[in-house]
């Protein structure tokens, strides 16, 4: 081999070994802000349907789903209670609105619907909801718009009818008819550090009005999922790490992902960390 062919393939070997480490250090960095990438969502599917939410919507319909849960509703009265939610506050827990109307559905206090601290709580405003609908004679054979006019009697009961084909994907979604169909997932600097699994299953007892302590049982694979959905759906604000059931998991670090599948995750009961 000739001095300039030795020298050609120093360089060479250089080249590579330089390239190598540029390489190196792109993966490293693709592996470092990879968490960051897909930022802060949320997302219902049902079939080819997808319904995008932020952490608040997504924390919101799983409340509405619970309490529907705990009342033994059908899901036609998850429905009509999305369209509603969805027309008048986007699923957002407002502090205000038209004169004084506030909170999911924008009850008015002035109208009999209870105080406005008291229609600032999801659960409370959804059950004043759900009591009334029901009371609506055979609103399940109605349709949306009108079941839910008929509760909020509002200046255009038509605009909730618009909302029905989402009000149906979150409805099958929350409800656990579509089972693993909720997922939300934000970056490392949005996590908690420290986890409160406690707190979480005490606060869904609390919506679900269960007085049973330990282990989250579940009554049904559609209750276990409303549950689990619940649980994901609030989890950065209790800092969860993981949620198991039937056979899947949902972990905070690859939260985008959704469930995947996890052989040792129970099936009659739902576990959290």
């Amino acid at each position: 081999m000739s001095r300039k062919d030795g020298g050609r393939l120093r360089l060479a070997a250089v080249a590579l070994v330089t390239a190598l480490v540029i390489a190196g250090g792109a993966v490293a960095l693709y592996l470092h802000f990879r968490p960051y990438l897909h930022g802060t969502s949320c997302e219902a599917r049902s079939g080819t349907d997808v319904m995008p939410l932020d952490l608040d919507q997504a924390a919101n319909a799983s409340t509405i789903a619970a309490v529907a849960l705990r009342r033994k509703l059908p899901e036609r009265a998850t429905v009509i209670a999305y369209a509603t939610a969805l027309q008048e506050s986007h699923l957002r827990n407002l502090e205000s609105g038209d004169r004084d109307s506030v909170g999911l559905f924008q009850q008015r206090p002035s109208q009999g619907w209870g105080s406005a601290e008291k229609l600032k709580d999801p659960v409370y405003a959804t059950t004043r909801f759900f009591g009334a609908l029901v009371k609506v004679k055979d609103y399940t054979g109605l349709p949306v718009h009108e079941a839910a006019q008929k509760v909020q009697h509002s200046a255009d009961g038509s605009a909730y009818a618009q909302h029905e084909q989402d009000a149906k994907t979150l409805a099958e979604a929350f409800t656990g008819r579509t089972v693993a169909s909720v997922r939300c997932w934000y970056p490392p600097n949005k996590r908690k550090k420290h986890s409160d699994p406690r707190g979480a299953l005490a606060e869904l007892r609390t919506t679900l009005k269960r007085t049973d302590a330990g282990d989250l049982t579940a009554p049904s694979t559609r209750a276990g999922w409303t549950m689990a959905a619940w649980l994901v759906a609030h989890a950065q604000p209790y800092g969860l790490h993981e949620v198991r059931y039937a056979g899947r998991h949902w972990r905070v670090s690859d939260g985008h992902s959704g469930w995947t599948k996890d052989k040792k995750a129970p099936a009659d009961h739902i576990t959290v960390r």
